[in-house]
């Protein structure tokens, strides 16, 4: 998306999550887009060797907080017209999506994904 402009609600994809957040600033290649609502909650290990959990680090990756700042790639904003659900709303939704579907297949990559998601499910909600 290339025509967004500063106030601009829309929705982009950064690292392996989407949020909806309000464009800030035109930086060429970039847009600074501050979050506002989470859409899909970052996937968990190692995205190089996605699925493996021998010899790979597995990595928790927390989703961006409400009204964290992302420089994200034009190419991966989207516009976004529908409303912009509560921040702590949105999140509790995305990690029930990432679990339901993590819960469909019994594996050792799911299960350290999902011990994962609980550890930061009990961080974000403490």
């Amino acid at each position: 998306m290339d025509d967004a402009k500063n106030g601009d609600i829309v929705r982009a994809h950064y690292r392996s999550g989407s949020y909806i957040g309000e464009v800030m600033e035109d930086r060429g290649e970039k847009y600074l887009i501050k979050v506002l609502a989470v859409v899909k909650h970052p996937l968990q290990g190692d995205l190089h060797n996605f699925g493996e959990t021998e010899g790979v680090f597995f990595h928790q990756r927390k989703a961006l907080s409400y009204q964290e700042k992302m420089n994200v790639s034009k190419s991966a904003v989207h516009p976004y017209s529908d409303t912009v659900p509560s921040f702590n709303e949105s999140l509790k939704d995305a990690i029930h999506k990432l679990r339901s579907k993590l819960q469909e297949k019994d594996s050792e990559f799911n299960q350290k994904a999902l011990a994962s998601i609980d550890q930061l499910e009990n961080e974000y909600f403490k």
